[in-house]
């Protein structure tokens, strides 16, 4: 079984990046990103923790916004509204979940899509889908990206993706499907609603899971040779371990160890892709938006 590393390939990706970000920083172009964070969700400020500081060890600019529990969706559309005219930030996320009092969609349509670096907004999904992408979902992007670096071509595969959500499962459909290089391949999802999963995923060369659901996949749902894509980052307890916890992915990788032919850690697989992406997205958007590209 071959370990389909992220650490390595996103290593990769920002040793790409530096004479494209040393372009910029010679016409006075530091790439920014403004990150909001809404609330005290544990998992989420250790997200954003990661993102600053890898920001921080590549010497781009990245800003944290924290805003309390209680503010109101009028409030946050304001800092977004400030934030697009902000010239000093080339990128904007919004850190999800949001409170369940406000609503994301509203939130993440009034993003310029020029500084929409996570991918989300309508027009940059409905760009990916006509496929003609220009800011891509940093999960999906991730995903192939490391199919790429490891040489493995989807065309005419047969590709099963495991959760149907806007930030992975959607956007994934589309770039495994469209007709370019790497791509091309028959794409499935499966999600609550579809029967029998284990015996679709059985047809599957390439499985991606992406259910939140700490390993629930195992070797009942694969066949032998199959590439296997773990996006899950579930934390389970653990008391043996100092922190009470240990991070483990929706696949079971112990009882499929033995039958898959590559497979993506976790920790240390999609996740460092992900930041990576985040990175290169934010990187383009300053050059875009200085028009250097």
């Amino acid at each position: 079984m071959k370990l389909l590393s992220g650490k390595e390939v996103s290593q990769h990706v920002y040793n790409l990046l530096t004479d494209r970000i040393e372009t910029l920083k010679k016409k006075n172009i530091i790439p920014g990103l403004a990150v909001v964070l809404v609330g005290e969700d544990p998992a989420s400020k250790v997200y954003v923790r990661s993102k600053a500081k890898r920001f921080a060890s590549l010497n781009l600019f990245s800003e944290t916004l924290v805003l309390p529990e209680t503010t109101s969706e009028g409030e946050l559309l304001d800092l977004i509204k400030r934030l697009n005219k902000d010239s000093k930030y080339h990128g904007i996320l919004v850190q999800l979940p949001l409170p369940s009092h406000i609503n994301t969609d509203h939130i993440l349509d009034e993003i310029l899509p020029e500084k929409d670096v996570d991918g989300f907004h309508p027009v940059n999904l409905g760009k990916l889908a006509q496929g003609r992408p220009q800011f891509v979902a940093c999960t999906p992007k991730g995903i192939m990206r490391i199919l790429d670096y490891y040489d493995i071509d989807l065309s005419g595969k047969s590709v099963v993706i495991i959760g149907r959500s806007n930030i992975v499962g959607r956007p994934m459909s589309l770039l495994t499907s469209l007709k370019t290089q790497g791509a091309n391949a028959t794409t499935t999802i499966c999600h609550s609603g579809t029967k029998n999963i284990p015996e679709i995923t059985k047809m599957a060369d390439v499985i991606i899971a992406a259910i939140g659901v700490p390993e629930l996949i195992d070797e009942s749902y694969i066949k032998e040779g199959a590439i296997v894509i773990d996006v899950g980052m579930n934390r389970v307890d653990s008391p043996e371990r100092e922190r009470g916890y240990k991070l483990v992915g929706d696949v079971n990788q112990k009882s499929i160890e033995n039958k898959v032919a590559a497979i993506t850690p976790v920790p240390g697989g999609v996740g460092p892709m992900t930041i990576a992406m985040l990175v290169e997205n934010t990187v383009e958007a300053a050059e875009r938006l200085s028009k250097i590209i």
